[in-house]
């Protein structure tokens, strides 16, 4: 017994030592763990809006999506890099390309213009002699009109006299020849035809109400007078185009005017003449500069017999330009570039299996089509975002690295530093022309009508809303933003609108218009956010939307209305967040 007990003494002092060599600095671990555990501070962020910065988990104050937990790993990054995680990538649509060398000979440069009137055809028919106008028989703009047409009858009390004359030197024309042909001479003056004076000596009479016929064919383009108007002799009374040829004018920046040359050809493309084009040259370059859109005109004629051109007509034309060198060029899509005053800056992927990024200045040359020369700043093989760049650059300002708006890098100060959400800094507007806030609601408004055709699943109405969107962006004056944080901004954030609305205009198919809506709701939302609206809108979120990805839109309504599945799924979402 007492042998056991030894043991039993044993093997308990044993394990009590054992354990003491093993665990005796567990609490030191302990402690350090927690030290160095409350020196990591978690930080949650959105996937969406990556400018919103937490000390703990909630909801978006933007989208009221949950937030997630924010990368603090910068292991094995530069300076100047900085990751993005894939969830906000997917949602900000960023896509990615890299970069080649093509032969900067034979690059094809698209320009934009409408078909107008061929001046050089158009007449003006007058009134041939004073009258009052008795009868017109031709009284309303469009209608056509044919070389000797009946146009209307004039009393003229001078053409009555002159008849009269007529038949007294047609009596009188054996013994007094020259006072005849004197006679004849002034008819003929006044248009009057041979067989209109013969036809009067012939009838002995005077007529009272004289036939106007047109001395040209084409189109009445505007009706100057009305019956009982006084006329004096040449004062115009119809206008009249001849569209048999018409011109095509385009409108060609700076940086392409040294690439165009009169003579040069030019094939032409509309979307209301489908699946064909025309070949013509460029038969004039106009030597002034239109100093409100720093653009010159480009002029070509094209023949329209048929009469498919019509003056208004949008249309496309693409001209093979050679640059003068065959050297090897590298070209990159407008998309990927945003600029601040004279910077140009595209962000880098410098691995092609890793979520990170870095700003890259370049030296821009000649922008042919889409594309930009880049003289310096990327090489032939480097990876560069061409969409979502605004919300790379966005990601990049919050987390202190380089950006558009910062050259050197380092933390934006919001104003919100030791407060919870810690939102990009923006101008709430009041250095800002009124006029700026009236621009930008205007393409709310567009943008709007736009949500309101793909709910209604019209195609067409979204292609005319996608390109009146277009034209309103051209339009905005961004002189009106005295701000010149929001300056910047805003030319980043109208650069995305412009290119996710190009998109969208470009795609006869509904099933594409709502795919490229996604992106490009969700950057007029963060539009919304920086500069407000006159209007209270609100956030809604479809999970379904663009393949169970999900998807937000901006309606005016608290209410779903949804714009990605039109009637097939009316009410599906939810409201998320209500902008004041």
């Amino acid at each position: 017994m007492k042998k056991n007990t030894v043991y039993i003494v044993a093997a308990l002092f044993t394990g009590l030592l054992l354990g003491y060599f093993f665990f005796k600095g567990e609490p030191e671990t302990h402690a350090h763990e927690e030290s160095t555990t409350a020196g990591m501070e978690e930080v949650w962020t959105c996937s969406m809006h990556p400018q919103i910065r937490q000390p703990e988990p909630g909801s978006c104050p933007i989208c009221g999506m949950d937030l997630i937990l924010a990368d603090n790993g910068g292991s094995g990054l530069s300076e100047d890099q900085f990751r993005m995680t894939e969830n906000a990538m997917q949602l900000a649509n960023v896509q990615t390309e890299v970069v080649g060398t093509a032969a900067s000979d034979g690059q094809q440069m698209l320009l934009s213009g409408t078909i107008q009137e061929n001046e050089e055809t158009n007449t003006v028919q007058v009134a041939f002699f004073s009258g009052r106008i008795e009868r017109l028989q031709v009284n309303f703009t469009g209608e056509t009109v044919r070389k000797g047409t009946l146009l209307g009858r004039i009393y003229s009390p001078e053409l009555v006299a002159a008849q009269q004359e007529l038949l007294t030197a047609s009596a009188l024309k054996e013994s007094q020849p020259q006072l005849y042909d004197a006679v004849k001479k002034k008819l003929k003056l006044w248009k009057l035809t041979e067989s209109q004076i013969k036809k009067i000596e012939e009838s002995g009479a005077v007529m009272e109400n004289f036939p106007v016929y047109a001395t040209v064919g084409g189109i009445v383009e505007e009706k100057l007078v009305s019956e009982g108007d006084y006329v004096k002799q040449g004062q115009p009374m119809f206008k009249i185009a001849n569209l048999s040829s018409v011109w095509a004018v385009f409108d060609a920046y700076e940086n392409q005017i040294a690439s165009l040359k009169v003579g040069q050809l030019i094939e032409i493309r509309s979307q209301a003449i489908p699946n064909r084009s025309f070949r013509s040259k460029i038969s004039f370059i106009d030597p002034m500069l239109n100093s409100s859109t720093r653009t010159v005109e480009v002029r070509t004629t094209l023949q329209n017999k048929d009469g498919i051109f019509k003056p208004g007509m949008f249309v496309e034309g693409q001209v093979s330009v050679d640059t003068g060198t065959k050297s090897e060029t590298i070209t990159i899509p407008s998309s990927a570039v945003l600029w601040t005053g004279e910077r140009s800056v595209v962000y880098l992927k410098p691995n092609p299996q890793e979520p990170v990024f870095e700003m890259q200045e370049v030296q821009l040359g000649s922008k042919i089509g889409d594309r930009y020369e880049v003289i310096e700043g990327l090489s032939n093989g480097d990876e560069i975002v061409t969409n979502g760049t605004f919300t790379i650059d966005a990601a990049a300002q919050l987390k202190g690295k380089k950006s558009m708006m910062n050259k050197s890098g380092g933390k934006v100060m919001t104003g919100h530093e030791g407060h919870g959400a810690v939102i990009s800094p923006v101008s709430n507007g009041s250095d800002n022309d009124n006029g700026f806030q009236r621009e930008w609601d205007k393409l709310i408004t567009v943008y709007l009508k736009l949500t309101e055709a793909l709910v209604a699943s019209d195609a067409s109405r979204a292609l005319a809303s996608a390109n009146t969107f277009k034209k309103e962006i051209a339009n905005m004056d961004i002189g009106l933003i005295k701000n010149t944080a929001d300056h910047d901004q805003w030319m980043g954030l109208i650069k995305e609108l412009d290119a996710y609305v190009s998109e969208i205009a470009e795609k006869e198919d509904l099933k594409q218009q709502r795919k490229n809506f996604k992106p490009f709701s969700a950057t007029l939302i963060e539009g919304v956010e920086k500069f407000g609206s006159e209007n209270t809108l609100y956030s809604v979120y479809c999970p379904m939307a663009d393949n169970n990805t999900g998807g937000y839109w901006l309606s005016l309504k608290d209410e779903v209305i949804n714009p990605y599945f039109g009637s097939a799924m009316l009410n599906c979402g939810i409201v998320k967040k209500k902008h004041n």
